[in-house]
């Protein structure tokens, strides 16, 4: 059985990235809720 994880820095950039995130209403929601704790990081 191979391993579930295979790390890819596109992948990550198109599923989780900033720009990702602010394409839907719930990603933008996800990115205020980080800005308002206090985040240094908003999106992977």
């Amino acid at each position: 059985m191979g391993r579930t994880y295979h790390p890819s820095k596109a992948r990550r950039k198109r599923k989780l990235g900033f720009m990702a995130r602010m394409g839907s209403r719930t990603g933008r929601c996800i990115v205020m809720r980080r800005i308002r704790k206090g985040r240094a990081r908003l999106a992977g």
